[in-house]
């Protein structure tokens, strides 16, 4: 019988395949990372509830003086809310405001030295990259799941119909119960407020990033409200006439045609008519009217608005300060 020593052949097997690690050390080090996420985290996770029981859903805290970051659509319009944490106490916690157009709300735990999250910057996120889920599915509090980032940039439709931008995509199994949640990168740090899935598909999750999320909390907390400049109009997306296109030399056969205008709002004053085929604003081409929610959003409120317009008389210019 011949003897094989089986030490020596791994260690010629690990050589010959450059020192790779097997199997099992990379389920290890993914195992730990999870593991690491988990402890560092789960402790600030919070099971959102409202008094009245219209609903549940997860959140996070992100101050010691109980502020807590959940989703719009948890909280509703307001009423009296119950947080339960990772240790089993039950807070009481008022709504401090919300941003449906983002679907992010922000509570205010009333307690004190509680633990946090640390947040993380949404913009560094990577395509394939870990992240993990934890949050209260089904009422199942303190639930961890764990994927990959799936895709960057998605957009989605908020309750009030505004397209919010640069969602995460991922692929942590999330359920009911998720939505407020956080979405946390491997160094334990929030990424993104968990808000969606798809019915009947499988992962297909969605989150908010975080960098979206702390710019309402910021508006929140420093102003009361989000403050988001308004046009004052109604419109909707319509084809603009070929020769139109031609004459004019534009870069889109769309554009959005004014339908109603708010008395005495910024586009009433800037001269605005009903029947105005908005083509562009600051140099941006508007095809529909996403895309001037989008730049409402990122034009700074202090920075003149140029409303390109179409009419029957031709194209002009206004000026909205």
């Amino acid at each position: 019988m011949r003897l094989v020593n089986n030490s020596n052949n791994e260690s010629q097997n690990q050589e010959q395949s450059g020192g790779a690690p097997s199997d099992i050390e990379l389920l290890d080090s993914y195992s730990q990372a999870v593991i690491g996420v988990v402890q560092k985290t789960s402790p600030a996770v919070i099971h959102v509830a409202s008094g009245d029981s219209r609903g549940s859903g997860s959140g996070f805290l992100i101050s010691g003086d109980g502020y807590a970051i959940t989703n719009h659509h948890v909280t509703g319009s307001g009423g009296t809310y119950f947080a339960r944490t990772a240790d089993g106490d039950q807070i009481e916690a008022e709504l401090v405001g919300a941003d449906p157009a983002n679907d992010i709300a922000l509570l205010k735990l009333k307690a004190k030295d509680l633990p946090i999250v640390e947040t993380g910057n949404s913009e560094q996120l990577l395509v394939g990259q870990l992240v993990v889920a934890i949050g209260s599915p089904l009422g199942l509090q303190s639930t961890v799941s764990a994927g990959i980032v799936s895709a960057l940039g998605r957009s989605m439709r908020g309750q009030d119909g505004r397209l919010i931008d640069h969602i995460v995509q991922h692929s942590a199994p999330i359920n009911p119960g998720n939505s407020g949640g956080p979405l946390v990168d491997s160094r334990g740090r929030v990424v993104g407020v968990n808000t969606a899935i798809i019915a009947m598909a499988q992962g297909l999750c969605f989150a908010v990033p975080m960098n979206t999320a702390q710019w309402v909390v910021d508006e929140l907390l420093q102003h009361g409200r989000i403050r988001r400049r308004q046009l004052g109009i109604l419109g909707t997306t319509c084809r603009l006439r070929h020769e139109d296109v031609l004459l004019f030399d534009l870069l889109s056969d769309t554009g959005v045609e004014v339908m109603e205008i708010e008395q005495g709002g910024l586009a009433d004053r800037a001269g605005l008519q009903i029947g105005d085929l908005i083509v562009e604003i600051n140099d941006r081409l508007i095809t529909n009217v996403d895309d001037i929610h989008r730049l409402l959003a990122l034009i700074p409120n202090a920075t003149p608005l140029r409303i390109a317009i179409v009419r029957p008389e031709g194209r002009s210019e206004i000026l909205v300060p």
